[in-house]
């Protein structure tokens, strides 16, 4: 039993095998998020207030700034791969395709880095 649509046999070409990696990274992160965003709810409402002091001394120790920047990363790549699947399912046409593609994994990539470096910031001058 052949699986293959017609013309895909008159061509020879089957399935493009790029989907899995992207699949399993989507899993994967939205795996990672889970313990990190109740970890993340679970602390802010355990402080006795949410004051800017009181957040930043605790963003200060270093596990929760380790945490926090872990939940930047797998925020902001899981992100990058759900909006990548809207652009590549909504934009048909190729040109405006790659301007949109391009335009977003350089927006996830200056908001990661401007998460990361926020996180670094409150770590850094918390005792300030």
């Amino acid at each position: 039993m052949n699986l293959k649509s017609p013309l895909g046999s008159a061509l020879g070409q089957g399935s493009a095998n790029s989907g899995t990696e992207h699949f399993w990274g989507q899993r994967l992160s939205a795996v990672a998020l889970v313990p990190l965003t109740i970890w993340f709810a679970v602390a802010l409402l355990g402080m006795p207030g949410l004051d800017y002091y009181t957040v930043s001394a605790w963003a200060a120790a270093p596990l929760h700034a380790i945490l926090l920047s872990l939940l930047v990363i797998a925020l902001v790549y899981h992100s990058a791969l759900g909006t990548q699947v809207v652009a590549e399912d909504y934009i048909h046409t190729p040109g405006s395709r790659l301007v949109v593609l391009a335009f977003l994994r350089l927006a996830h990539i200056v908001l990661a880095a401007a998460g990361i470096f926020s996180v670094f910031l409150i770590a850094t001058r918390a005792g300030a």
